[in-house]
């Protein structure tokens, strides 16, 4: 499976790069740590598309005798539109493709879509020192099995706010999403989530990067069921395929604290992510 998710990210990651290209100059428009900081911002107003392959080890409860490998393959275009001079709508669009191994004890493998997020930010188009843009989530109940993401459809509120002094990118997204319909058997959605983001642009399009997502299910009521926190680094360059702009990076990441009960996690993470950019 890891294989097919591997082809299928090459694939599709040539396939949106081929026509784009041609409509790009022959030198780049911009430098590459400029690339590097313009893909770093979430609220950039640059179309991309970010592939990012999260491969979880030791994945299952503690209790299990058997633990394997999830690979979670999110593809996240992002498409800016402009509301006049002062204003951007940032979408950004994320489609999960898992393959699970077992959740729990007795179950099988599953493989599938999970659900798709959908976000639009509100952005000042000439932002200052600070950059923010704020707006909804929406989460669609799209998943191919019911182990690979709830069947209600949920909502909330979405915030991000950084800054890029000198070399620097920091900043944060804060998210937090209920359900508000969907069949009444299925369990209520009340979920949290936290991505900090700190980056520091060397020479010639390198960059380190730290960018945990941390989570909380707020319905879980015992605590240790509760919360998501990994820590870890990351390193990546910014460069060109032919005309094509990329930025590729890899991570590492260690959950100091992770689910332990009825809620299957595993308690480490490696994280690829490639990234085509269509600069203006």
């Amino acid at each position: 499976m890891f294989q097919r998710l591997t082809l299928s990210f090459l694939a599709l990651a040539a396939f949106l790069s081929a026509g784009p290209v041609r409509a790009q100059s022959s030198k780049p428009a911009v430098s590459a740590e400029e690339l590097a900081k313009a893909a770093q911002n979430p609220v950039q107003a640059m179309i991309s598309v970010p592939f990012q392959l999260n491969t979880t080890f030791n994945y299952g409860l503690d209790s299990l005798e058997k633990r394997d490998t999830q690979y979670v393959l999110n593809i996240q275009p992002v498409v800016p539109f402009r509301l006049g001079a002062d204003w951007n709508l940032i979408t950004r669009t994320i489609l999960p493709v898992v393959w699970q191994p077992v959740p729990f004890e007795g179950a099988p493998s599953i493989s599938g879509i999970g659900n798709l997020q959908e976000t639009a930010f509100l952005s000042p188009a000439k932002p200052g020192k600070v950059i923010w843009g704020a707006g909804p989530v929406v989460l669609i109940p799209t998943s191919s099995n019911h182990a690979l993401g709830t069947s209600k459809w949920s909502a909330g509120p979405s915030v991000v706010v950084l800054t890029m002094p000198g070399h620097w990118v920091i900043g944060a997204l804060v998210q937090n999403v209920w359900s508000f319909a969907g069949p009444q058997e299925a369990p209520s959605v009340n979920e949290f989530l936290l991505q900090y983001f700190v980056n520091y642009n060397l020479a010639k399009g390198w960059f380190l990067t730290s960018s945990p997502v941390n989570t909380a299910d707020w319905t879980q009521s015992d605590s240790k069921d509760r919360w998501t926190v990994p820590v870890g680094l990351g390193a990546g360059r910014v460069f060109h395929i032919g005309k094509q702009a990329v930025s590729t990076s890899l991570h590492y990441y260690y959950n100091v604290v992770r689910p332990t009960g009825s809620v299957p996690s595993g308690p480490y993470t490696i994280r690829f992510q490639f990234q085509l950019m269509f600069p203006e």
